[in-house]
């Protein structure tokens, strides 16, 4: 199918960063994002800090994003928004001012659900594009889901997490050995230089595609606690094996289910989206894998971004499927499908 030629204002607010994108069909004319390094100095997101930066930095980001694409607001076809999954005040903060935003120019506005836009990112040109149906694995630090994708606009969660997220793992791990908030990125960094077989961590056994990563966490403190006991200086000469092993155990558990769901569904194109698709592990496990079309999404679409929130504008605006000033934010949705209703 080809992607219609809409003109999408998208906005992101799910999390901490402030994302403004004006896409064109497949074409990304403009995609910022305002960074909160703030959250860093606390160890993690703090909502209410979020919320009120989200504030501060959506009028001049929108700006930016419009002159960056060199268009007017009478260019502009629609206002795609996400509505959920995410933080409460955060999403608010999006919502409100896209539905404003709209209503002032007189515009319809797109609800897009994050993790289906995270997923359709990957029909942003020039990149290569999988075929429906196809296996997504989508990561992030709240999300950890694979998604059996049937078209745009039809996704069926077949495995989650039955606990915490993967990059929830990694963080969390992360910040047991003492590196700064966000610390996957930097488990990440340090296990380039060391040994994944170094260090043994079991990955949890759950039924069926679902995941577990809390028992992780749990044995890698208890291994901590005992190797410093007999070694206080064990974090500083194991640094980057530990890293590599504690990596090297998580993309493991990722890929033993995503390896179950390709013959389970006898699907063989897969890809990969979320924070956590940026990881290099991960991605060099997916390119390795013999026998599979496998799709990974450019860095700048791996992190929150509205141009994906964007891509999913287009394609529900030409279907017609548009929100309402009713609409509200969702900080718990669940279903992977389209948000705004037929009109």
């Amino acid at each position: 199918m080809k992607i219609p030629n809409f003109t999408i204002l998208a906005i992101e607010s799910s999390c901490d960063d402030t994302g403004v994108s004006v896409v064109k069909g497949d074409s990304v004319l403009s995609n910022l994002v305002a960074n909160q390094e703030i959250h860093t100095r606390h160890g993690g997101v703090v909502p209410e800090l979020a919320s009120r930066a989200h504030m501060s930095n959506i009028i001049a980001t929108v700006d930016l994003a419009l002159k960056d694409a060199k268009i007017s607001p009478s260019d502009i076809d629609a206002v795609a928004y996400t509505i959920g999954p995410g933080l409460s005040g955060s999403l608010l903060v999006g919502t409100s001012f896209a539905k404003s935003w709209a209503w002032a120019h007189n515009l319809p506005t797109v609800p897009v659900h994050h993790m289906r836009a995270h997923i359709l990112a990957h029909f942003i040109a020039p990149n290569p594009s999988p075929d429906f149906p196809f296996l997504c694995l989508t990561v992030s630090g709240g999300h950890t889901q694979i998604v059996h994708v049937h078209s745009y606009s039809k996704m069926d969660v077949i495995g989650t997490t039955v606990d915490d997220a993967a990059g929830e793992a990694f963080d969390k791990v992360a910040k047991l050995i003492g590196l700064p908030y966000p610390g996957g990125p930097l488990i990440d960094k340090y296990a380039h230089l060391g040994n994944p077989e170094s260090f043994v961590f079991k990955g949890s056994k759950v039924d069926g595609l679902n995941m577990s990563f809390s028992g992780l966490k749990t044995q890698v403190l208890r291994f901590l606690q005992a190797r410093l006991k007999s070694d206080p200086q064990f974090m500083e000469t194991h640094l980057h094996d530990f890293c590599a092993s504690v990596q090297a155990t998580i993309v493991g558990m990722l890929m033993s289910k995503l390896e179950q769901a390709v013959v389970e569904t006898g699907i063989t194109q897969v890809a990969i989206a979320g924070g956590v698709s940026a990881n290099s592990g991960l991605r060099k496990a997916l390119a390795q894998r013999e026998g599979w079309q496998v799709f990974i999404p450019p860095l700048s679409y791996c992190t929150d971004n509205a141009a994906m929130v964007g891509i999913v504008g287009v394609l529900d605006a030409a279907e017609g499927r548009y929100g309402t000033l009713r609409d509200t934010p969702q900080p718990r949705i669940p279903a992977l499908k389209p948000c705004g209703s037929h009109r």
